[in-house]
């Protein structure tokens, strides 16, 4: 079964890359590249230790965009992924191969300026995730087959103020062994409006949250079939 699979996933791994290239909000979307630092290379991070697994970053060098954008806590906003920053189609291959398969993922790092702020270091905190559910569907696959809408929830209990909201699509086509899993984040920059500040979730440093050992990163999906799966880094922070 392996010797089967294997030219199938090198064939796809060049050609099926993605980009979270802009974001919607109340309705509203912002545009490419209008307050989310979007890449001209589609590739992924595959090294969990280099800063770029924040926001990503060289070997893809990011543009940066002076807008932040005001979103209401407690509101849903959409990462809107594309395969190109030039891809306006929303059919499935216009968001990613189907072949990437594996979680979806969500955080926000509270600074003082977000058109500024490196996203580097500690500070984040998870606010979604999508894995594997018991029909055997990955959270890639919804984003997939859903024209690449990836809704993250601004918990309302946070402090108001600047933030980088970081959207992840993980990919474990390729992951039997480090480095393999492919990494695809861009950063936005928000600023939240009316959190209560109740609550202060604890963080965790990217790089420092994932490690390439985690069975969350190096698993083959492949073989035994994976039925059930951990996403790596932090529990989901809720209010």
């Amino acid at each position: 079964m392996k010797s089967l699979l294997t030219p199938l996933v090198v064939a796809s791994a060049a050609s099926a890359h993605t980009i979270f290239s802009s974001i919607e909000v109340d309705g509203t979307n912002y545009g490419v590249g209008n307050g989310v630092r979007v890449p001209s290379y589609n590739g992924p991070i595959e090294d969990v230790t280099s800063d770029s697994i924040a926001c990503n970053g060289p070997p893809n060098p990011t543009s940066p965009s002076d807008l932040v954008i005001d979103v209401q806590a407690g509101d849903t906003v959409t990462a809107v992924w594309r395969y190109m920053l030039s891809t306006t189609g929303s059919a499935p291959n216009d968001i990613m191969d189907s072949s990437h398969k594996g979680p979806t993922a969500a955080y926000l790092k509270k600074v003082d300026d977000a058109a500024t702020a490196s996203g580097a270091g500690d500070g984040w905190f998870k606010i979604q995730q999508d894995g594997l559910d018991s029909s055997g569907v990955w959270g890639t696959e919804r984003i997939i087959n859903g024209q690449g809408r990836h809704d993250i929830t601004i918990p309302d209990c946070i402090e108001p103020g600047h933030y980088l909201l970081r959207a992840e699509m993980l990919a474990l086509h390729a992951a039997g062994s480090y480095p393999g899993a492919q990494f695809y984040q861009e950063c936005a920059q928000i600023n939240v409006i009316g959190g209560s500040g109740n609550k202060s979730p604890s963080t965790v440093s990217l790089p420092g949250a994932y490690k390439g050992s985690d069975p969350g990163i190096s698993i083959n999906i492949y073989w035994p079939p994976v039925t059930s799966y951990t996403p790596p880094g932090p529990e989901v922070f809720r209010c």
